[in-house]
This record gives C-alpha cells, sequence and structure tokens, in this order.
C-alpha cells in the first residue's frame, strides 16, 4: 500500500513539473504582433483624449494591457525612427540619421541585427507587412534583415516607386491607395493563420495616416475628423480584425499585441495631418510632439489588465525587452540603447531615473531626465510646405509633469539643474564613442545644362 501510494506521488509530480514546465514554455514564447502607424499623433486616438475619432479596437489594448503617456519614437522623421525600433540601437551609432528615397543607393547596414534575426534565431517565423522605408536594394529588403516573409511598399506612399513587393520582387507596380489599409490587413491575417501553429512575429508597418491619405468606401464619412479621421478609424478596424483573428485562432491570450507610431503628427499637412494633442509641435521636431507618440500593449499573464505607465520608455526598448519574454540570446557583443522594459509591463516601477538623448539626424538636440527635460540652443526654421516655422531659442528648460506643452521655460530660475542635466547629456553622449559619418542618402543631380539654356524647373 505504502509502495503503490508512494508510486502515485511521484507521478503526480511528474506530471505537475510537465504542466509546469509547458507553462513556463507557453510564457516564455509568447507570439508578437508589433502594429506602427505613420505620422499619428499623440491626440489621435480616443483613449489619448481624441473626441473626434473613435478607435475602440486600438482602445481595447490600452482596457486590457498598458498604456503608455511618455513612450518616445527614436526620431521625428520615418527611417531612423524604424531602423532605432528594429534594432534597439540609435541609429546614430551606424550612420543612418536622415531620411531614405527611392533614388537612395544605401539602406540600413545589412550588419545590424533586427528584432526579426533575434527572433528568428529562437525559431519564430518572422513576418512584414506594410511600410519598409530602410533600402530598397536587394542587401536591404526585408527579406535580408531576418524575415522570413514581406508583402509591402519600400518606401513612404508620397515618394516615386510607390509599389508591391512580395519578398524581394515588385509585384504591382499600381496599388490603389485607397485600398492599401484593406490590403495590408488581409496578408497580416493570412500571416496569422498560416503560422498559427508557429512561433511568429508579425511586424505591420501602415504607410497610413501619412499624406497622401486615403480611406476605401467603407470608412469615408465616418469619423468627426474629415479624411484623416477617416483614415484612423479604418486602421482601427484593422486593429479589430487582427484581434479577430487571434481570438479566433485560439491565439489571443500567448500573443502579446502592441500598437504605436514611428513619430509625430505632419502638421504642415494642416486638416491631412495628425494632432499632437496638448505637446508642442509635431513630426521633424525633438519637442515632444514631434517624438512622443501614443503607444500600448497587451499580452496576458505578463501585463496586468487597464494599466498606464508614466515611465520614460522608447522604441528602443523594444529588441531587450522582446528578447526578455521569449527567451531569446542577445549577442554578447551587441551594444543596445534600449533597456528591458518588462518590469514596467508588469506594472512596477524600473527602480531609477531613467534618461533620453533626442536627436536631429546627427545632431544631439535635448536630454530628459525624470520629469526634466534640457533643450539647447535652435537657430530657428523660416518655414516651408514640410517644415512648420520655429523662432530661435537659446537653451530651454521644461518641468514635463507639470508642463507636458513645453511653454513654459524655467531657464533662468535653474540653472544650476540645467547644468547638471547638461553634464549628464554631454556625459550619455560621449559613452556612445566615435560615431560614423552620416549615410550618403542621395545625390543632387547635375543640371548644369539647364542653367546654360535658361530652364527653370
Amino acid at each position: 500500500m505504502y509502495s503503490h501510494t508512494k508510486y502515485l506521488l511521484l507521478l503526480l509530480i511528474l506530471l505537475l513539473s510537465c504542466r509546469s514546465s509547458d507553462t513556463s514554455s507557453s510564457e516564455n514564447s509568447p507570439n508578437i504582433i508589433f502594429i506602427f502607424a505613420d505620422d499619428l499623433g499623440y491626440g489621435d486616438l480616443s483613449s489619448y483624449g481624441a473626441e473626434d475619432i473613435s478607435t475602440p479596437n486600438i482602445d481595447f489594448i490600452a482596457d486590457n494591457g498598458i498604456k503608455f503617456t511618455d513612450f518616445y519614437s527614436v526620431s521625428s522623421v520615418c527611417t531612423p525612427s524604424r531602423a532605432g525600433m528594429l534594432t534597439g540601437r540609435l541609429p546614430q551609432r551606424y550612420g543612418l540619421n536622415g531620411v531614405l528615397f527611392p533614388d537612395s543607393h544605401t539602406g540600413m547596414p545589412s550588419s545590424e541585427y533586427t528584432i526579426a534575426e533575434l527572433l528568428r534565431d529562437n525559431k519564430y517565423t518572422t513576418g512584414m507587412v506594410g511600410k519598409w522605408h530602410l533600402g530598397h536594394k536587394h542587401e536591404y529588403l526585408p527579406l535580408q534583415q531576418g524575415f522570413d516573409f514581406f508583402f509591402g511598399i519600400p518606401y513612404s506612399n508620397d515618394m516615386a516607386s510607390t509599389v508591391y513587393f512580395r519578398g524581394n520582387n515588385v509585384v504591382n507596380h499600381f496599388p490603389d491607395q485607397s485600398l492599401m489599409t484593406k490590403k495590408l490587413t488581409d496578408e497580416a491575417l493570412k500571416f496569422i493563420e498560416t503560422n498559427s501553429k508557429n512561433k511568429f512575429y508579425l511586424y505591420v508597418a501602415h504607410p497610413m495616416p501619412h499624406v497622401p491619405i486615403y480611406a476605401s468606401a467603407d470608412f469615408v464619412g465616418t469619423s468627426k475628423r474629415g479624411l484623416y479621421g477617416d483614415v484612423i478609424q479604418e486602421l482601427d478596424w484593422s486593429v479589430g480584425e487582427i484581434l479577430k483573428k487571434l481570438d479566433k485562432m485560439k491565439l489571443l491570450e500567448n500573443t502579446m499585441v502592441i500598437f504605436s507610431s514611428d513619430n509625430g503628427p505632419w502638421l504642415t499637412m494642416r486638416e491631412m495631418g495628425g494632432s499632437p494633442g496638448n505637446l508642442r509641435n509635431g513630426k521633424m521636431y525633438t519637442f515632444e510632439g514631434g517624438m512622443r507618440v501614443p503607444t500600448l500593449a497587451m499580452l496576458k499573464g505578463l501585463i496586468p489588465e487597464g494599466i498606464e505607465s508614466k515611465e520614460i520608455a522608447s522604441q528602443l526598448d523594444w529588441f531587450p525587452t522582446f528578447a526578455s519574454i521569449t527567451n531569446s540570446e542577445i549577442p554578447k557583443n551587441l551594444t543596445l540603447d534600449g533597456i528591458d522594459i518588462r518590469g514596467v509591463l508588469r506594472g512596477n516601477s524600473i527602480g531609477f531615473e531613467r534618461d533620453y538623448l533626442f536627436f536631429d539626424y546627427e545632431r544631439l538636440e535635448a536630454y530628459r531626465r525624470g520629469a526634466w527635460k534640457i533643450k539647447l540652443p535652435y537657430e530657428g526654421w523660416p518655414g516651408t510646405w514640410y517644415k512648420s516655422p520655429i523662432d530661435a531659442h537659446d537653451t530651454l528648460l521644461f518641468n514635463l509633469r507639470e508642463d507636458p506643452g513645453e511653454k513654459n521655460n524655467i531657464f533662468e530660475s535653474n540653472k544650476v539643474l540645467a547644468r547638471n542635466l547638461a553634464n549628464s547629456m554631454i556625459k550619455k553622449y560621449n559613452s556612445m564613442g566615435k560615431l560614423p559619418k552620416s549615410i550618403v542618402i542621395r545625390n543632387d543631380a547635375d543640371e548644369s545644362h539647364l542653367r546654360e539654356l535658361n530652364i527653370k524647373k
């Protein structure tokens, strides 16, 4: 009897051990879907205060996960922002400081190690749908940067060569942009269904609401903010379709879903651009409106429901965080600028005063530590069709907890604090070592013949 009881006890322990091991394996290998909007402003989601745009599906992520209030892009423009997110490294480390174009012969260096490579090395199937914007030459395309699957466009949708790629090949030279959100959503859903039995990472980079903006006939006229709002509501529909597919495939509870934006809104596009909410300025500037982006994430079992984080976090942090939650190994010689925010996702403070550098191309412009942000002198900008005007300014200092709109410069009354912040900024910048020259983005055409012929373009 004793022997039989002992046998049953051992069997129970083994079963529990196996179950525990399975649970641990499941928790350490969630699917990941990262949804990236383009030029979406801090004030363009209902969960961030928009009253004229309805985003119930995106807000569902906040209700069932975490909403960040102080989350930063890597750059105020497209290319370096995306590069930094995918590598966990400031793009200044590899010279990718500007925006690539269809006549660029360069791209994100193939030597950079991406999230897709990190996860594929851990037996994840990796897919990307949407806008790439990190180079269109063969060596720079997604399949050469760690992705098993790619369907999308190589650059922004206002640039020449807005074509659909499937893998490394162009499959449609004339995509209908009014159907682009639906088409990309359909490709994302197919990827999820095809890989439902695999661990997968899916990067969905919507070209919208970057101009020119388009919505399908089903969404035109549905919002209270004109076509721009219609576009956002169609993006919200897309998020809803992804969530429904995950639920149908019984993957929702083991999939991390993130929604964010690459940078702030393009204000010179007026009604076709977004809103920074209560933040200052927008795209192309390192004021909060250009760099602070709406960001939401959910994962059952890791992220509590309906929490809000005021911790400083950034797109740089996803690389080490994904490594942490998937138990993926980061190469020992890889220098990262992001930090693992798994504790923040659990609802905990990171336990120290986080700081952050702000760059405009290769130029260091600002620094935040805790509540404080110091901004270096700026020569001003007269304004063009593509970039908002701004007056020249001397050193600026803001308390972002009290003044997120950066309206009150408190430098004169806090010079000791400003000096300490400046010293910390310089120390952090210098710790990066010697940075490479900027990658050549494009060359100007020689048009001397036109001048000789007195022909004006």
